[in-house]
């Protein structure tokens, strides 16, 4: 039986959708985030030694991070949600798979710990200096960096409903957190329809809404 260690609004949402869409049972355990601090609880880390989620467990194998987490469980489950070896849309697949942590994810998280910094206590004198290297960080680096990734991966799907090519697949899943964060951020508006269209289409998968149901609290999914 796999096992699921599911942490609140977090990536191990994608994992609960990618087992629902091959069919696989599996049980889930779940785990809080501290409501002060947000960081996992210290009880992930009896089963991981980084004490952080996704992680799965399936016989004897613990694996760690949604990239391998997907790798495996498609190889192993659920082939149909990967193209053919050697096909363009495999190789399509591939770098999407990489993309979302590799390339998506970092400046959103930049972002995230530039924008806490503006907000966080420090003394009346120094707000001024924080702010001021906040706004040149996100001027000058984060924000055209996020804008340049965007405008590609929208430019990716425009005329194309998935990122692997005609079919859905596990790229569609792993591409989805950087893009629902971004979306529930207010980073996704009127200049990328391509990427809302899609995100309307994951939405509606009878798959997603059932993970949904299981894994419970998602908070950066508007619905």
């Amino acid at each position: 039986m796999i096992t699921v260690h599911h942490l609140n609004n977090s990536r191990s949402q994608r994992i609960l959708w990618l087992l629902e869409e091959i069919g696989q049972t599996y049980e889930i355990r779940k785990y809080e985030r501290d409501p002060q601090t947000m960081r996992a609880p210290a009880a992930l880390k009896e089963v991981h030694p980084l004490g952080k989620s996704p992680v799965i467990s399936d016989g004897d194998h613990v694996i760690a991070e949604s990239g391998a987490i997907t790798e495996y469980l498609v190889d192993t489950y659920g082939a149909a949600l990967k193209p053919q070896a050697g096909s363009d849309d495999h190789r399509r697949y591939v770098y999407w798979l990489h993309f979302a942590e590799g390339s998506a994810m970092p400046p959103l998280l930049v972002k995230l710990v530039v924008d806490q910094i503006a907000k966080a206590r420090m003394p009346f004198f120094a707000k001024p200096v924080a702010r001021s290297i906040v706004s040149r960080l996100n001027d000058g680096f984060v924000q055209p960096e996020i804008d340049n990734i965007f405008g590609y991966i929208e430019t990716e799907l425009s005329g194309r409903d998935w990122f692997a090519g005609d079919a859905f697949s596990a790229a569609d899943i792993q591409m989805s957190f950087p893009l629902e964060a971004a979306a529930a951020r207010g980073g996704i508006g009127k200049a990328y329809p391509a990427i809302q269209a899609w995100l309307e289409r994951i939405h509606n998968r009878p798959a997603y809404v059932r993970a949904l149901e299981r894994g419970g609290e998602y908070g950066i999914v508007g619905r």
